[in-house]
């Protein structure tokens, strides 16, 4: 028996509490301190895990040994002899990738929402009892985990409960663990078993979905060389009305979303919903290397009690997000027009942020805590997301290395060097290793590139570099109707400003975030009708504007823009050398 021993048991689903036992076998002499992680690797903002305990306490046998709470995710036992068992429920309605939800259908949790830290035993291993819910109701419920199980309990008895094992407290918490009856789909990437654990109602096209997986996955493992760096792999997929996230772990990752971006049974097209979800797949997939391995100097180790600063999250997260497309169509899942779709969004994205002008990746990288991962109205005028212009970084960056080398080298060559120096050895990447190790596998002078690139605020020479490759970026208006510089949300037929963009129309006539639209000229807004007023006008139009800002009625005078050219379009040009033909060809290729 492990000298520490974790006990859970989904003891209410209907109140969705889960009851956590920890066993210390030899508890600290001064008193045994125990904390909870303030934050989850992969979500980089302080989410205050601990405030989801509902009571806790702890014995020493048959006798109470006292409680102190030391701050606000800490507690500390009274010293004592003996086994020390500490009891606590954790409240956990939180339906999303982050944390810990339980209800009557079915249970999932984060280690790091569920699961005290023991002082002094971070480093031991410890048994992982994972138990079923009482009652008949549940008799059909099994367990969805990487976490190795305890006492040869693989292969016929996988995914029941029972005994696990964890080398330490931080693979504990980065299992995460699915309870239920839930469908399951395997399949096998370079030899590796993989399993897709589905919650929720859905209907499925389960062999399409499994060898599109199939091919994103291998195409992964061979950029980075075989073997994986894992024995097993699950996709922990919840299935909503309407849902969208991901976190990664280092041999699964946990997955929310919209039930209708699974593929139906019998449809043949690539819809727009699946592309989407087997993008996100790619993305988490691609962080078991790039993040879960690769990891930046200031995460290793991580310090889960506070904000763990970089700026280079631009490089695990943005580089990541270029590379989950990317390997969309290299691994053949979808066509190259596909891939230029994806790619001119990517690019409207940033160029729609007046953001990109004001804050660099890198303050966007270490702002993340208060910034990115906590946006307001103004977040479109103030911040520059790491995922997409980090993206279009990476892809500026391969680009460059295939012209400048003429394709003797690419990205894929950086991340090979970032997985054989860091990954593979455990050393965490200083604040300027992603450029070394591009000037190491290049031999090109790329400071400047970086400079500019991620400390600065211009935006990306992506036209010459595009053309460089064959292909034309051209940018065209969204629509013809003016536009007023805002966004907005309906409830009903109310129309509220959500954010209003710099310079805009409406912002130049006073209008705010939270204002409610009344009418235009005098004429009822509602949800249906504001575009179709739009469209009688004409830009440069002079128009009254009557709001509700809280509860005071307000008139503006807004004279109306012209729609911006920010929509990016991105095709082969008419002419292509043949060079860039075959840079193109080995870009989109398979390396």
């Amino acid at each position: 028996m492990s000298a520490v021993r974790y006990r859970i048991t989904p003891s209410h689903p209907e109140a969705h509490l889960f009851e956590v036992e920890i066993d210390i076998a030899h508890p600290a002499p001064d008193g045994q301190r125990l904390s909870l992680p303030a934050w989850i690797p992969g979500s980089y903002m302080i989410r205050e895990f601990a405030r989801h305990i509902v009571r806790i306490e702890a014995r020493d046998g048959i006798r109470a040994v006292p409680l102190t709470k030391i701050d606000k995710h800490t507690w500390q036992a009274a010293p004592c002899e003996g086994v020390l068992r500490v009891r606590y429920e954790v409240y956990a309605w939180d339906l999303s990738v982050r944390a810990a939800h339980l209800d009557t259908t079915h249970g999932f949790f984060n280690g790091s929402s569920v699961f005290l830290m023991v002082h002094g035993a971070e480093q031991q291993p410890c048994d992982v009892d994972i138990r079923p819910p009482a009652g008949r109701t549940y008799k059909e419920w099994r367990v969805a985990t990487t976490l190795p199980e305890a006492g040869g309990r693989a292969g016929a008895r996988r995914h029941g409960f029972g005994l696990y094992r964890a080398a330490g407290y931080d693979e504990l918490i980065d299992h995460p663990v699915e309870m239920g009856s839930f469908a399951l789909h395997t399949f096998k990437a370079c030899g590796v078993p993989h399993e897709v654990a589905i919650t929720g109602h859905h209907d499925i096209d389960a062999a399409r979905l499994c060898e599109d997986l199939r091919r994103i996955c291998e195409w992964q493992i061979r950029l980075f060389g075989e073997p994986a760096p894992f024995e097993r792999y699950v996709f922990l997929v919840m299935a909503v009305g309407d849902g969208y996230g991901g976190l990664e772990h280092r041999s699964s990752t946990a997955l929310l979303c919209s039930r209708n971006d699974l593929p139906a049974p019998g449809a043949s097209a690539m819809s727009d919903a699946y592309r989407g979800f087997l993008g996100l797949c790619s993305h988490e997939y691609f962080h078991s290397w790039n993040i879960k391995r690769i990891k930046p100097a200031a995460f290793e180790p991580y310090d889960l009690s506070r904000e763990n600063y970089t700026r280079l999250l631009w490089a695990f997260e943005g580089f990541t997000s270029y590379y989950d497309d990317l390997a969309l169509v290299r691994s053949g899942v979808i066509t190259q027009d596909d891939y230029f779709k994806l790619l001119a969004k990517t690019v409207t994205q940033v160029m729609r942020g007046g953001g990109r002008l004001k804050q660099s990746l890198a303050d966007s990288s270490f702002d993340a805590w208060v910034k990115y991962y906590r946006q307001d109205e103004n977040a479109p005028n103030a911040i520059v997301s790491y995922y997409t212009k980090g993206a279009l970084v990476a892809l500026a960056l391969d680009l460059t290395l295939r012209s400048k080398t003429r394709g003797a080298v690419s990205l894929d060559d950086v991340m090979r060097r970032l997985w054989l120096e860091h990954g593979q050895t455990g050393i965490g990447v200083p604040e300027d290793g992603v450029r070394r190790a591009a000037e190491a596998v290049s031999g090109l002078k790329l400071k400047k590139f970086f400079a500019e690139a991620t400390e600065g605020t211009e935006d990306l020479p992506l036209d010459d570099l595009l053309r460089a490759v064959g292909i034309e970026l051209a940018f065209e208006a969204a629509g013809t109707a003016p536009v007023l510089g805002v966004k907005t949300a309906s409830e009903g037929d109310t129309v509220k400003l959500t954010q209003v963009l710099d310079h805009g129309a409406a912002q130049r006539a006073g209008l705010s975030a939270g204002d409610v639209l009344v009418a235009l000229d005098n004429l009822r807004i509602t949800a249906s009708s504001l575009d179709n007023l739009l469209t009688r006008r004409q830009p440069g139009d002079e128009v009254k504007i009557n709001a509700f800002r809280r509860d005071e009625l307000m008139k503006f005078r807004v004279r109306l823009d012209a729609p911006p050219a920010d929509q990016a379009k991105i095709a082969i040009a008419p002419r292509v050398s043949a060079p860039a033909k075959a840079l193109l060809k080995q870009w989109l290729g398979r390396g």
